[in-house]
This record gives structure tokens, sequence and C-alpha cells, in this order.
């Protein structure tokens, strides 16, 4: 079973690691995993057990930026791994795609919360 505050922390969490890692670059995370959508939690939970929720459009929401999500991280870390300069507010901003992808998602969980309950 999913604990849905769980997952939000979860976006909490990969925020702070990505705002980490682009401090310094190590090497330790890759593009090419980081921008399949299916080997987070989530990812697991939505190809899984969040198939019940297939027909609810939070839940459609919530895969659509899930992905998202999971493509901005990649795209910062790749440029990052080449050594290339990527500013924190284009990275992790307000209007960046991985801090938009992340409010949706919070709000598709939390619809799927209440539809849950």
């Amino acid at each position: 079973m999913m604990d849905f505050d769980e997952a939000f922390h979860w976006h909490v969490r990969w925020k702070m690691k990505l705002w980490n890692y682009m401090k310094q670059p190590d090497g330790s995370l890759q593009a090419d995993e980081i921008q399949h959508d299916h080997h987070c939690l989530l990812g697991e939970w939505i190809y899984g057990e969040g198939l019940k929720y297939s027909s609810s459009p939070e839940f459609e929401i919530l895969k659509r930026e899930h992905k998202r999500l999971h493509r901005a991280a990649a795209m910062v870390v790749r440029y990052l791994n080449d050594g290339l300069p990527y500013a924190e507010e284009l990275a992790l901003g307000s209007e960046s795609d991985f801090a938009l992808a992340s409010l949706n998602i919070a709000s598709a969980i939390e619809l799927l919360k209440k539809r849950g309950s």
C-alpha cells in the first residue's frame, strides 16, 4: 500500500539531493538512470499497485508529471556530469520544469489520497 505522505516527502528529498549534487557533482548520479520514471518508489507504485487508479484524471496527471520530473532531473544531471554550468534557478527555481512537475505531483497525490480515503 502506498503511503501518499511518504510519496510527497520523496519529492522534497529528491529536490534536496539534486540541489546538493549541483553544488558538488561527483558523478554519483547518472542521467540515463534518472530519466526512467519507473525506477523510484513512486514510479514502481504508478506502474504497479497504482494502476487501480488509472481511470482517474489525478492519476494521469501524476503519471505525466512524474515523467516530466524525471526528464528535468536527468537533464540537469547530464549538464553537470558533462561539466557544463547549470544555474540553480533554471534547474530548481519556481518556474523550472522540475519545480512545476513537483507541484503538480504533490497536488495529484493529495487528490488521490482523498479519493482513497
